[in-house]
């Protein structure tokens, strides 16, 4: 299909605000490298959203979905096809009792931040966290002992037919860095968080108390896509990388962070071909000294290890 066609369906779709040509996936990923994508659509509603994956979908045309980019690594060459971000304009976030509702494009902070305001607590782990609730809800994301799916009651998500589930409790199937919705590729568009009644400033210290921690032990001055690697059973990742002597390695632009191994930064002219090259170096090293392989968390897109 001619490209002018997509672009006009697309504004037909979403409206002439929401969608552009050639965006550079730098501008949109934590770790500020990637080329440009075809086409960049944001959706500002549920049911544009759906509407449009059914047109992608009619038209066999690639395409994938992020939320604010905090673990992607877009090729240098770009993406050929249309990127989806669903983030501010899907950000919905609403209370009942001790639920919250949050649509997919809502950030964790704000979550987090609208729980501890209505003294409800079981989030306070998030509240670092850089990304949106949808990214948040596929990958169980998780720190300092929480994760998403001690919170997590229901998520509505779209399959790739364009059909509506809702997923309840077990359904989700969670575990480390995983969830049914990321095994069986579907879509969150919007998640509920069964909360419990709590002091408020008690929260909020927590929440100061995570927040400082991270800032002291975690390189927060430079771009990163967060924690590179998967924690392995019985290790810790970072340490791991530090005693095979990698902390502070650079591959062009990219170094395997001095304040925290666990993270490859971008010193400022770093490529996604740099990033990956580090990666892998990391791997192959970690798992020829110590005979751990280190799963990547962070996701490549358009390519593999």
């Amino acid at each position: 299909m001619h490209e002018n066609a997509v672009f006009r369906d697309l504004v037909s779709i979403l409206g002439e605000a929401h969608v552009a040509r050639n965006v550079p996936m730098k501008a949109y990923t934590s770790i500020r490298t990637g080329g440009p994508a075809r086409f960049f659509a944001e959706p500002d509603t549920i049911e544009k959203v759906l509407e449009l994956l059914q047109y992608l979908r009619d038209k066999s045309i690639i395409h994938y979905i992020m939320g604010n980019g905090t673990n992607l690594l877009f090729p240098d060459s770009g993406y050929d096809g249309v990127v989806i971000r669903i983030g501010n304009k899907i950000s919905r976030i609403t209370l009942e009792g001790n639920q919250i509702t949050a649509q997919a494009g809502a950030s964790l902070a704000a979550v987090s931040a609208r729980a501890m305001e209505a003294s409800l607590e079981g989030l306070e782990f998030a509240s670092g966290i850089p990304g949106t609730i949808g990214g948040a809800v596929t990958m169980n994301a998780g720190a300092y002992g929480g994760e998403m799916s001690q919170v997590v009651k229901e998520t509505l998500c779209v399959d790739e037919q364009g059909k509506l589930l809702r997923l309840k409790d077990q359904e989700h199937g969670f575990g480390y860095r995983k969830s049914r919705i990321q095994t069986d590729a579907l879509v969150v568009l919007e998640t509920t968080m069964v909360l419990r009644p709590g002091d408020q400033m008690e929260i909020r210290n927590r929440m100061a108390d995570f927040n400082s921690r991270r800032r002291e032990k975690q390189p927060l001055n430079l771009p990163s896509a967060g924690s590179v690697f998967k924690r392995p059973e019985g290790f810790y990742a970072g340490q791991l990388i530090q005693e095979c002597g990698l902390k502070g390695h650079t591959i062009g632009g990219a170094q395997v962070s001095d304040k925290h191994c666990g993270f490859i930064v971008n010193l400022g002219n770093a490529t996604s071909q740099d990033v990956l090259d580090l990666i892998k170096l990391v791997r192959k090293t970690v798992y020829e000294k110590t005979g751990v392989l280190l799963e990547p968390e962070v996701r490549i897109i358009g390519g593999d290890l």
